[in-house]
Parts: C-alpha cells; structure tokens; sequence
C-alpha cells in the first residue's frame, strides 16, 4: 500500500477476479452513496452511482462508448448477463484503478488516449458528480465520449423488472450533462453474482433513458450530475470541484485526527463514511450498503469513530440527542438489551477524553435515568435480580443481546438468563455513573455500593470450572446434546467475556489469574487474523463457513463467524494484562486492501482462510481497529517509559481508570 491515502490497483488486477470483488465506496453525509467494484461490474444489487438516503436505488450505471479519431469504437462498461455472458468487457482496457483521498479514478488507455473517471458525491446534498477527463492524446486530436444513463427507481433490497413498464424517473431524481438524446429502452436481465452467493434473486432489468455526449481535447472534462433532492434548486458546483471538495475534506479529516501511518490515513477516511447528519443531529450508519442506524452499533462504535478521529463536538451532540434514553427503556421496546448501557460509557469515555465538565453535568441524569430503567425492569425484558443485583434477561426477550440473528422458528443464538456481556456493562455503567457524579461534585457512595456488590457477585457466579466465564447464568434448557430442562451455566466459549476485563470499570479487573486464563483460552480457540469466533471450534453448533442462503449464513452469524470489531476488547484487555500484541492488527490492515477498500468487514468465516463476508464496510469494525490502534500506541509510549524490570503495561486510557477505579472504593 502506498503512502498517503492513496490506494492504487494496476492492470492485471483490474482484469482479474479481484476487480470484481473489491469495492469503493463514496457517501453524501446523510446516508446516501454510490459503491461499486474496481473492475465496474455492478456484483451486488446495491451497487450504483446514486443510492439515496432512503435507501433508494437511483442511476445503476453511466457507461462510456469512446470514439477514436479514426472512427475505431471502445465500450468501456463491463455487465453481466442472466446468459453468463460478460459483455462489454471494457474492464480489460483498464490502466489503473487508485483511491486518492477517498475519490475513486480509473483510466483507460488505447494507445496514446488516456480517458479518465472520477466520482465523488456532493458532502450534505443525495447528489454525484461523475467526471470524465481526457487525460492524455496526441496534439490536436479530439474523441467523442457517449454515456449511456442506465436507470432504475427500487429498494435497495429489491428489483425492477421490465414487466413494470416504461420507467418516469423525472419526478424521483435528475439528471443532468451535456448533449442529451433520449433512449427508453430496457436491457434485460442484469446479473448480479453476489446475490446469487447469497441465496437472493439475482436479476433485474435496467432502463436505458438516454446518453450523453461531447467532444473531448486533451485536459478537457466532461460532468454528468444525478441527485435525488428535487425540492432543492440551488445549483450544484462543476464537476471538478465536486471531486476536489471530497478530497480536501479527506485530508483535513485526517488532519484533524493527527494520525501518523498510512493505516490509520485509510481509516480515519473510512470512518467518515458512517457518520452522516440527520434533521441537524450526527448520527451513525452501521454499515454498507444494506445496514441503518441502530443505538447498539452506534454506541459501541463511538470511541473509535469520533474520539480517536478528532470529531468530539460532533459526538456531543450525538450524545446529548440520546439524553432521553431512560425513559425510552422505560416506555418502548427498542429490541436491544444492552445498546443503552454502551451508551452510558460512551458518555464516560468522551467525558474522560475530552474533560467536558458541562456536558457531565447535562447528561448525568441522562446516564442516571438509563441505571434506573435497568433496574427498575425494561420494556425489552431486562431487570435486576434482587438476590444477586445482576441483570437478567427474560426468556421471551432471549435473542435481544448482541447476538440478535432471528429465523421464522426464534432467536438463533437465544441467550435469556445472565448473559456475561450484559453484566460486564452493567458494573462498568455503575462505575461510569459514580465516577461521573464525583466529577459533578456529587456523592457517589450508594452507587459505589451498588457497584461493588455487583463486581463481587459477577466473579462468584461468572467464574466457570473450565478456566474461562460461563456465557450465560441462570440461563434456559440446553440444546441438544447437552439435554437436562430448567435453569442451567452455559460454558460456552465465546468472546462475550472480554468485556469483564476491557471495560474501563470492568468487573474482572481486579482477578488476574482468572483474566490470564480468559486470555489464554481466548487466545489459543477464537483469535484469527481478522478478529475473533463468536463460537469456539471444538463446541457443539460450531459452522466455520458463512455463506449460502439466508438460513443458512443467518444460522452461521453467531455461531463461529469472525467478527472484527471484538479485535478492540481484545486488545484492550491484552494491554491490561501486559502481554504483546505488536503484531496483532497485521493482517486486519492488510485487509484494507482486499473487500471494501481503506474500511474493514463487518465479519468472515470462522475456517481459515477466513473469507471476508457481510457487509464490506462496517462501522464498528473501522471503529474498533481504530481504538485498537490507539491503545497499542499508547501502551507502547508508556511501556517505554516503564522501568525495564516491570514485566506488565498498564492499560493506558484516558483519564488513567484503573487509578479511579481503585479511588471509587
């Protein structure tokens, strides 16, 4: 990978199957984007040049037919057709494909003629700009460029087929360039390979609506714009400087972040995608390109995309738009157990980094109303068992943890009981919560009770004969073969546990043998090189490949599947304990390069070679290799300011908590 943020493919990897699985991807800042492959051919039923933030599929493809001075003809475009067929193929005219700041560009070359493409979207408006150059020719000599718009007006989920009759898009987006000659034709039956892997339909028809043209000299561009956002008549800037404006906010993001490797330039790049503004409120994409915004997702990924990205004020805003959380638990079933207690320490964690004394004070009886919910019994079934303080799941609620996967029979993973997880976070939110108090000037002696209480009962029913944390307490029948009915400690191996031992207030802190062996076990049976298995691999229900229908990868999910995001407790944990992991996030970068280029996967398969699958860019994926990243920096600046007899680095985090942990007592 080359310096900067700068990602470039040459030739042969244009022309070869890692043109068509590698993806790009540019956003609009409110949920929209355009993604597709480095080769052009549209793989996945999401792949477009405008997808708007609804969700909408809009222009599919813009495909460029240029003629030569001598009348020669070369299609440029690259489908696939329900025949098999590949046709154009004008991927094999490619010179390069690159990344340059997060604006993708290819080029083509026929001889002494270069033609040039770049896209970028408008921050702020559903609107693309799609700029093509003649970058080099002979003196004197002008081509003809066609673009050919090929339309639709879908779900993002779904398909148009021709049978649905002539396609209007005037009244549903707009399209706009030079030398426009209407078509009205359909091309039938697109193909889209990856649906097919996915055990989805995997055809749909395309509307020709007509093409643009102009005659191109050397240096000279041509624009074409789509946009959704009708209602809006200001005008759009050119097309260069759409693309121009993407790239200087690239790099003064990262700028902004002080970054220092190429890695964390990509990163910190691919973190902006996620963060989009909705009715003047941040708020965070999942993933790409099928995922929303979920609290779960966005609260577990804040750390990484805002605070180790130099966005705070951003952040605080997204924080204080969640301040009514407590009485949301109280009121409505967001079908999520635990998306609020991450709330509670993204809150202590901006309010540790940043030092921010009025926003601790604002969102103190916001953090306060999300204990008080848990206690008193949420509306998604979980409550405090008055005999052990722990918070319990009910069983018609089982699959609401994290691992949420359902089929038409239930909950694939159901976890009702004590799940590990859960419990992590409701000591480390009673920690955040009396530290907060204190930092307000507020007595914080009941809470740090209640919070002792807690992390004592945690370790006693937690800890499990077989050297790791049971999974779930107190948890429902087990499935076959374990068999026996009524409650029973589930010692499953799972990376759920990690969380009593990476939590800023974190209920395993003070046990490190137990968490010596956690690391171990965790170590030898879930770590791969793209993050851990949600299942170990000599447990019952183990499935080490993800892919097939929707049963068949739904039921995978959580059942042995790679999940790159966990690679951030991890980490955070190794580092408490002061073992190494110098080399721990290699190949996760390299992965960079592979799926959805500068961003990471949402998961892989639990089998080496741990095939990326899921979502190509996943928020907390990025987010935790970012934290990751972070930690390893600063345990290795502390590590070398440690005497050198010292065999343990403490975990260095802001606000030093382990420090105010051992305060709180």
């Amino acid at each position: 990978m080359p310096p900067g943020s700068v990602m470039t493919f040459g030739p042969h990897a244009c022309a070869t199957p890692a043109g068509f699985e590698a993806e790009w991807l540019v956003t609009d800042g409110l949920g929209g984007y355009a993604t597709g492959t480095v080769a052009g051919l549209r793989t996945r039923r999401y792949h477009a040049l405008l997808v708007t933030p609804q969700r909408r599929v809009a222009l599919a493809a813009l495909d460029p037919v240029l003629r030569l001075p001598g009348g020669a003809e070369h299609r440029l475009a690259v489908h696939e057709w329900g025949s098999g067929a590949i046709d154009p193929q004008g991927h094999l005219h490619l010179e390069s494909f690159e990344i340059v700041d997060g604006v993708p560009r290819w080029r083509w070359r026929f001889g002494e003629y270069v033609l040039e493409r770049e896209v970028a979207m408008v921050r702020g408006r559903n609107a693309v700009a799609v700029v093509h150059r003649l970058v080099a020719a002979p003196p004197g000599a002008r081509v003809h460029l066609g673009l050919t718009a090929l339309c639709t007006w879908r779900e993002a989920d779904g398909e148009r087929c021709s049978a649905d009759g002539p396609l209007d898009i005037q009244d549903a987006y707009a399209l706009d360039g030079p030398g426009w000659t209407p078509i009205g034709e359909w091309y039938l039956d697109a193909y889209h390979r990856e649906e097919t892997a996915r055990g989805l339909n995997a055809v749909e028809d395309l509307w020709a609506a007509g093409t643009f043209a102009a005659d191109l000299g050397a240096g000279e561009t041509v624009t074409v714009t789509a946009r959704s956002d009708l209602g809006n008549d200001a005008p759009l800037p050119d097309g260069p400087a759409v693309v121009e404006a993407a790239r200087r906010r690239a790099r003064r993001l990262v700028r902004q972040a002080g970054v220092r490797t190429a890695a964390e330039r990509l990163l910190t790049i691919a973190a902006d995608a996620f963060v989009i503004e909705r009715d003047g409120v941040p708020e965070v994409i999942a993933g790409y390109p099928w995922f929303g915004s979920y609290l779960r997702d966005t609260m577990t990924a804040y750390e990484g995309l805002f605070l180790h990205t130099g966005r705070a004020a951003e952040g605080r805003e997204l924080l204080r738009a969640h301040a009514g959380l407590g009485a949301r638990l109280r009121r409505e079933e967001l079908g999520d157990a635990d998306g609020a207690l991450w709330y509670v320490h993204a809150v202590d964690r901006h309010i540790a980094r940043t030092g921010d004394a009025d926003l601790a004070a604002e969102l103190l009886p916001a953090v306060e109303g999300v204990v008080a919910a848990y206690t008193k019994g949420t509306r998604d079934g979980v409550s405090v068992d008055p005999l052990d303080g722990l918070l319990v799941l009910d069983a018609d609620h089982a699959g609401l943890t994290w691992m949420n996967t359902h089929l038409p029979r239930g909950p694939v993973t159901p976890r009702g009981g004590k799940p590990v997880e859960l419990n992590a976070l409701w000591a480390n939110a009673l920690g955040a919560v009396a530290a907060l108090r204190e930092r307000c000037g507020r007595d914080a002696s009941v809470v740090h009770g209640r919070r002792d209480a807690v992390r004592a009962q945690f370790v006693k029913r937690f800890r499990a004969p077989d050297g790791w944390l049971y999974d779930v307490v107190d948890a429902g029948p087990a499935p076959y073969p374990k068999g026996g009915s009524g409650v029973h400690d589930d010692s499953v191996l799972r990376p759920n546990q990690l969380l009593a031992f990476s939590l800023p207030y974190a209920p395993g802190a003070d046990e490190p043998r137990l968490r010596d062996d956690v690391l171990r076990a965790v170590g030898e049976s879930l770590l791969t090189p793209l993050g851990l298995r949600t299942l170990g691999p000599r447990e019952y229900g183990y499935l080490g490949a993800h892919r097939g229908g929707v049963v068949a990868r739904d039921t995978a999910y959580h059942q042995g599947t790679v999940w790159p995001w966990w690679l951030g407790p991890y980490v955070d944990a190794m580092c408490a304990a002061g073992r190494p992991v110098d080399a721990l996030l290699a190949a996760v970068e390299g992965h960079l390069g592979e799926c959805g280029l500068g961003s990471v996967s949402e998961i892989a398969e639990g089998d080496a070679p741990y095939r990326p699958t899921g979502a190509p860019f996943s928020a907390r994926s990025v987010a935790a290799l970012l934290h990751a990243r972070t930690v390893i920096r600063q345990n290795c600046n502390l590590q070398g300011a440690c005497p050198a007899t010292s065999g343990k680095v403490k975990l260095a985090r802001e606000a030093a908590p382990r420090k105010r942990r051992n305060a709180l007592r």
